[in-house]
């Protein structure tokens, strides 16, 4: 019998970076026989493999209240501990449910064991495990101690317990050197490095007749260059960096933003606006018109594209982001073969660029030869052609689904004793 693989998370929808590379290792898995389920509070899974609990998610009216007492306060009320403990309840009586109903053999917690958005699921899944001594692999895609508004809390007894826990039954997984490093000095816990991929060994499908309309659709002359900078409009992303270049090409193009604000608020999608009309470029919030599946035509006519539409449409990819757990952004721009202009942000400068990746670089502020390095690239077919072909040979080499294949077998086979 196939053995059955619980996926739980805050959600598994859209594009954020924990819900696409779960699809990443749903592929493998699926691929090596397993079945795999799902429980989230926002769920885009198939219905009949998933489980759907609103309390889950970071984003439930409760969970937002308890957050609001939890974080920038030293000292928890009674009250706030009555109802972390109320919730803990309510939740792990649902993983209950969860593993019984589907008979699951391993769960694999998506970074709510990690990241304290919702306190009372990372101690339900601790409780959970302790419990049951399940097999577990926790993926771990950004620690508290990386985000400085988890810093100043009234919790440190939870977080030390189960973010993350560590026990006996449980095989942790992180995604860059920094977090396996870190992981191990302030738990003494070893993780396992595996970084996120794409699925080299199939390159993207040809463009087709389909986007012959995105500049059109987007609002932009078809002379005009189209950077792309595919990510949220939060501020780790280092958006007026990318403004900042555009409008310093002296060059006709316009800047595509592919996501909307998500989960952080508006106050720095605001800055960005304020920032575009400083600089007077032409900037496209495109979100309403990219989705992460299939295309489709809205009522008023305008085509709706993926996003490996944009990118094969695009001639740049802009990624000056300030903190990233790992950038699948830059992996992305890999895989579609487009130069990509990037930020030495910490992860990329010790995980990524040692590998022998060509980009065109800055650190932490635009420079002149940033710019006359981007102009290079954009005049230059044959210098780009060496970048993005080298990139991908190395994407293949490093990030590809083999090496995350090749690490989970290892994991399931010290669980069971065996690789299938």
């Amino acid at each position: 019998m196939n053995k059955k693989v619980g996926f739980i998370s805050f959600r598994f929808a859209g594009t954020d970076g924990v819900s696409l590379e779960t699809e990443k290792w749903v592929n493998i898995l699926e691929n090596e026989g397993y079945e795999c389920y799902y429980l989230a509070g926002e769920i885009e899974t198939p219905p009949e493999k998933s489980m759907f609990y609103d309390l889950i998610h970071f984003k439930h009216p409760d969970i937002r209240k308890l957050n609001n007492k939890i974080f920038d306060h030293s000292i928890r009320t009674k009250e706030t501990t009555e109802k972390i403990h109320e919730y803990r309840k309510l939740i792990k009586d649902k993983i209950y449910e969860f593993v019984n109903k589907f008979d699951i053999d391993v769960i694999i917690p998506e970074n709510i064991i990690t990241i304290p958005l919702n306190i009372p699921l990372s101690l339900a899944v601790t409780d959970f495990i302790a419990e049951t001594g399940i097999p577990v692999i926790a993926h771990h895609h950004d620690f508290f101690w990386e985000r400085k508004r988890f810093l100043r809390n009234c919790v440190w007894d939870y977080l030390n317990s189960s973010c993350p826990p560590h026990l006996p039954s449980m095989y942790h997984v992180v995604i860059n050197s920094s977090g396996q490093n870190q992981l191990g000095l302030r738990t003494g816990i070893a993780g396992v490095l595996i970084p996120n991929v794409m699925d080299f060994a199939t390159p993207p499908p040809p463009t087709d007749g389909y986007i012959a309309d995105i500049k059109k659709d987007f609002g932009i002359d078809e002379d005009e260059l189209l950077f792309l900078q595919p990510t949220r409009v939060v501020q780790r992303k280092g958006i007026e960096h990318a403004i900042e270049l555009v409008s310093r090409m002296k060059r006709k193009a316009a800047l595509v933003i592919s996501h909307a604000s998500g989960d952080e608020g508006y106050e720095y999608q605001n800055r960005v606006k304020d920032y575009i009309s400083l600089m007077g470029i032409k900037a496209v919030f495109a979100d309403d018109l990219i989705t992460d599946k299939k295309r489709y035509t809205r009522e008023d006519g305008r085509k709706v594209y993926t996003l490996g539409d944009v990118y094969n449409s695009c001639d740049i990819v802009t990624y000056p982001s300030v903190f990233e757990g790992f950038g699948n952004a830059f992996l992305e721009a890999i895989y579609y073969k487009k130069p990509v202009f990037v930020n030495n942000y910490s992860i990329y400068y010790h995980d990524i660029r040692p590998k022998g990746f060509r980009a065109i670089e800055m650190d932490d502020y635009v420079s002149d030869e940033t710019v006359s390095s981007v102009n290079r690239i954009l005049d230059s077919k044959e210098a780009r052609t060496r970048m993005v072909e080298k990139n991908y040979l190395l994407g293949l080499k490093y990030y590809s689904f083999a090496v995350a294949r090749t690490r989970l077998k290892n994991i399931m086979a010290a669980i069971w004793g065996t690789a299938s």
